[in-house]
């Protein structure tokens, strides 16, 4: 019997496009249903009935939520090809630590920067700007993260890249100037 995996989600989610990726890197095949958030569809309320938001991903008729879980329970469930979490236990956790990262760092910079305008703009334009050092550190001269392969980390932070450039224009600096390393990291 072949699993059916369904994936509710919105084009222009950074949370459900790294699910994407990481459905894409494992070679699954999966139904994608496009959710509208303004009128969240009877599926997605009964999938994730406590919070009521994408990614969901649906295996076999049970739900999965929140992006960094959904990844680490594809990387579980489809273990033999592509590992997207290391097998150490030490390295694994560092992944997560640095996902986490990602998450509670990144986006909210990006938001403030993206709905602020002058003064408010400062303070996550800032913040934003050390995040993305923080991360060049850890990247280092490494070609991913996690080394010689892409990996969790890069697929947490490789949906935002694509916010770099709207990042710079609105917040009127220049992130290949800072942080040349990331952007060779995301031309990979």
């Amino acid at each position: 019997m072949e699993d059916e995996v369904i994936l509710l989600d919105m084009w222009a989610s950074h949370f459900g496009m790294r699910v994407k990726i990481a459905l894409a890197e494992k070679g699954i095949k999966y139904e994608h249903r496009e959710e509208n958030l303004e009128n969240k569809s009877p599926l997605l309320l009964k999938m994730n009935p406590i919070h009521k938001k994408i990614p969901v991903l649906i295996h076999n008729e049970k739900p999965i939520c929140e992006s960094l879980i959904i990844v680490q329970y594809i990387d579980e469930v489809w273990r033999d090809n592509s590992p997207l979490l290391p097998s150490d236990p030490y390295q694994r956790a560092q992944a997560r630590f640095w996902a986490d990262y990602i998450d509670k760092k990144v986006y909210p910079c990006m938001r403030g920067i993206y709905s602020g305008k002058g003064e408010e703009q400062e303070k996550p334009k800032e913040e934003y700007q050390e995040v993305l050092k923080v991360l060049e550190g850890k990247l280092g001269e490494k070609p991913y993260f996690g080394g010689d392969s892409f990996g969790s980390v890069d697929l947490s932070f490789v949906t935002f890249y694509s916010w770099f450039y709207a990042m710079e224009e609105l917040g009127n600096f220049s992130i290949k100037a800072q942080c040349p390393k990331l952007v060779a990291w995301a031309k990979r």
